[in-house]
């Protein structure tokens, strides 16, 4: 079992849903500083979960034909990108193309975690994999909120997605060191898409 690689899916997922559930605590100081309303800040994590809600039954239809491990990688740059770009936001419309970058990585990475699980263990080992991964989903819908309103107060709003960049980068770093080569074993389409859509 490659119990390397699954932990570093699930400091993925853990930096991924980090980076989603971080402006809901500094929606007060990020909009001050932006110069708009609080419910026009708040579109930064709509966007994220919009974008999301579409990137997770597409993404392996998009990337189809390529390695997963690579498809995990671009993915985890993705986040480290929406981040830095968050951090640097200079007006609404920057911060919400760096939550529509975060929406296509969180969705993407998300889907596909479960899928690559199977691969990177036996069947039997399956449940305590997939335990592995949504560890990191609760420990940061746990952590995420009060750390990110934490840093928020004392650093400001861009250190702490610049400490959310960090994490992504230390993620990657992990999956880079532990992910074994994953070819794709299907091909999938969009028929095949809309065939699960259709199901009762």
């Amino acid at each position: 079992p490659a119990w390397g690689a699954v932990v570093s899916l699930a400091l993925g997922v853990f930096g991924l849903v980090t980076a989603e559930f971080l402006p809901a605590s500094l929606l007060t100081r990020l909009a001050q500083d932006l110069g708009v309303s609080e419910g026009a800040a708040g579109q930064a994590v709509t966007a994220t979960a919009v974008v999301g809600a579409i990137a997770a039954p597409t993404m392996a239809i998009v990337t189809k034909r390529l390695d997963r491990r690579l498809v995990m990688w671009i993915l985890s740059v993705l986040l480290i990108v929406s981040n830095l770009l968050a951090a640097f936001a200079s007006s609404l419309t920057m911060l919400l193309l760096a939550r529509v970058v975060l929406g296509v990585a969180l969705g993407g990475f998300w889907s596909m975690s479960a899928a690559m699980a199977l691969r990177l263990v036996p069947m039997r080992l399956m449940p305590r994999a997939m335990s592995i991964i949504l560890t990191g989903v609760s420990v940061a819908t746990v952590t995420a909120a009060p750390v990110g309103a934490y840093v928020g107060d004392i650093w400001g709003w861009r250190t702490a997605f610049m400490i959310a960049a960090v994490v992504g980068a230390l993620a990657l770093l992990v999956q880079l060191a532990t992910l074994p080569s994953l070819p794709p074993t299907a091909v999938a389409s969009f028929r095949t898409l809309v065939d699960v859509l259709k199901r009762p």
